[in-house]
């Protein structure tokens, strides 16, 4: 079962600003962590909204709009994720229990979601 955990921006990351070297070697060990157990697929970090564009389909059929960050909410936003593969929904919680605060100083934040593998599988998630 694939599951994203995806790390929420703050304004410490929408400002560029870097981890601190013990967050860094704390991520690192994580990481390390999941690569070792076989479950990591992928972990990514991003820029800044300030770096990205918004597309809206305001309009059916229509070309989207196109809006140039800086994004407002930075709470809403993502800075990274973590892309793992897993045997249940519980295992996912007992890794995404083991992330470190992943932007530091009490602003970090998660969330946990299953990811659609295919077509054949329903819009329902899985229940375990």
């Amino acid at each position: 079962m694939l599951f994203m955990l995806i790390i929420k921006a703050s304004p410490t990351s929408e400002a560029g600003k870097l981890p601190s070297n013990e967050l860094m070697e704390a991520m690192s060990r994580y990481n390390k962590e999941l690569m070792e157990a076989g479950v990591r697929v992928m972990a990514h970090g991003l820029h800044p909204s300030s770096n990205g564009i918004r597309l809206s389909y305001a309009n059916p059929g229509e070309k989207p709009v196109v809006t140039e960050g800086p994004f407002p909410n930075p709470n809403e936003l993502v800075s990274g994720f973590f892309l793992i593969d897993v045997a249940s929904k519980e295992e996912a919680i007992e890794w995404a229990m083991r992330l470190p605060d992943p932007i530091g100083n009490g602003e970090g934040m998660a969330e946990l979601r299953q990811v659609f593998e295919g077509p054949a599988e329903s819009s329902e998630p899985q229940s375990d």
